[in-house]
């Protein structure tokens, strides 16, 4: 069986055409690695590189994309509506097919050393964890870039590789092995933060919401609009349809519909199944029955 991992590469450049063009130049560049999406945000301020391949290519086209994204970003004029706090903000690697979870901790640690080495501070998260209180990503990066000169101040937060100090221009970077995550936004047709706040609270588990959802209320100033943007950390057991009929439902609390909602990069076709049978009422649908699923081998 031919080995298949995922990086999701999330770099916070999503305005400079350019820049998003050379970095993700750098990462399809690299032999043996194949493009699914790049996805850019003007008001996030904000990219997402997603590619498949061999262990070794994804490793090898991570390298590439970061060497360039910490060459071009310069993270103290960094303005951006999504949370951050490094030029390679968070690098997340997921096992996909014949890969086993000790072999993708050893491209993920390989990548951090090798951030490490080009003098960015880099903590390890999810699977990849070298501490309790470092499995979640936004433990890491609460305060975000912005908290990292006092940070580096506290022996606390010491980073797995790198400098122990504050770097300026790159700022720091997380990075890890986890299980297929869907990063899913629902945009509200309002302009009122408080609204979407008050959303992402009810939705969210860390305050008494859906148990694997994270939620974060983002303006989108370009489209006049509140984004509730989301994480979706198990999507076999909180599923898209709840996910997004229960905002639609707090939502239509406030008087405030839905103008559309998003996948950011790309998601198991598994992750599908509950769509399909939720919204067509296919009560045995499975992705067994899409026929390119075969194709796989």
């Amino acid at each position: 069986m031919k080995k298949i991992m995922l990086c999701e590469l999330n770099v916070s450049e999503g305005k400079d055409e350019a820049k998003i063009g050379e970095i993700g130049g750098a990462m399809a560049e690299t032999e043996g690695v194949t493009v699914i999406e790049i996805n850019s945000d003007a008001d996030h301020n904000r990219s997402v590189f997603s590619w498949i391949g061999s262990p070794e290519a994804v490793l090898e086209g991570a390298k590439n994309a970061s060497r360039k994204a910490i060459e071009l970003i310069d993270m103290s004029v960094h303005q951006g509506s999504h949370p951050r706090m490094g030029a390679v903000d968070v690098a997340p690697f997921v096992p996909v097919r014949g890969v086993s979870t000790e072999e993708a901790l050893g491209v993920a640690r390989g990548f951090g050393k090798f951030l490490g080495g080009l003098g960015v501070p880099v903590f390890y998260y999810e699977d990849a964890a070298t501490r309790p209180d470092r499995k979640n990503l936004a433990d890491i990066r609460k305060g975000q870039y912005e908290a990292l000169p006092e940070k580096m101040k506290d022996d606390a937060w010491r980073p797995d590789e790198g400098p122990f100090l504050f770097v300026p221009k790159s700022g720091a970077t997380v990075t890890g092995v986890r299980f297929p995550l869907i990063a899913f936004n629902v945009n509200l047709r309002t302009n009122d933060l408080s609204v979407g706040k008050e959303i992402a609270r009810r939705m969210r588990f860390s305050s008494g919401g859906l148990r694997y959802c994270r939620a974060i209320a983002l303006e989108l100033k370009e489209k006049g609009m509140i984004q509730v943007s989301m994480n979706l950390t198990n999507y076999e057991k909180t599923s898209i349809p709840l996910v997004f009929d229960l905002v639609k439902s707090l939502a239509g609390n406030y008087g405030v519909g839905i103008a559309e909602s998003e996948l950011v990069g790309p998601i198991p076709l598994a992750a599908l199944e509950e769509v399909v049978r939720h919204c067509l009422r296919v009560r045995s649908f499975t992705a067994e029955q899409v026929i390119e699923n075969y194709l796989l081998g």
